[in-house]
């Protein structure tokens, strides 16, 4: 799938959310979390949406990357804040909105970490390096992708209606093919 927008991830809908949880915790818990850890908090929630639009702007997979760490670093940072308000006697009363918020920021963690992990593994390097050749060049490669997959289907198929011990069949068995 296609995103044309950052706004339409899931992962930085997901961000939002933790950013709009941590300014509900904020917002709640006031005076008995210390100035300093509040602006902690504050910053590193929203830099994990801030960075995941970043990335998603910029012109290369390489330079997506590596905004997608620094956002997944901010959520695990927002995260072990979490874990630290959790532990605290004083923040008791916020505990069932300090362990959905520390969930959320997990979920940021795993969809950047799966988002990272599938761009590792591309072989094109961002829309700033792609021209009219090197587009044709993908999408040939993708369409003759696609259809060895139809024929390997379609060759799954037939063997699946010939009788055990068909010649074909146990070749195809023997070449580890079913």
């Amino acid at each position: 799938m296609t995103y044309q927008t950052f706004e339409d991830l899931p992962v930085w809908q997901e961000a939002i959310r933790l950013a709009e949880l941590c300014e509900e915790l904020l917002d709640e818990a006031g005076d008995v979390i210390r100035r300093g850890k509040q602006d902690q908090l504050d910053r590193c929630s929203l830099s994990v949406s801030n960075n995941v639009a970043e990335g998603f702007e910029r012109g290369s997979t390489n330079e997506l990357l590596a905004f997608i760490y620094i956002a997944r670093g901010s959520a695990g940072e927002t995260r072990s804040m979490m874990r630290f308000f959790a532990r605290r006697p004083r923040m008791k009363a916020w505990l069932p909105l300090i362990e959905k918020t520390a969930k959320v920021a997990e979920s940021c963690s795993r969809q950047l970490r799966a988002w990272a992990d599938s761009l590792q593994n591309s072989d094109i390097k961002g829309p700033r390096h792609l021209n009219d050749k090197s587009r044709e060049e993908y999408g040939k490669r993708k369409a003759a992708e696609e259809g060895q997959k139809k024929y390997e289907a379609m060759e799954r198929a037939v063997l699946a209606k010939m009788p055990d011990g068909h010649p074909f069949k146990e070749s195809m068995r023997r070449k580890g093919k079913i």
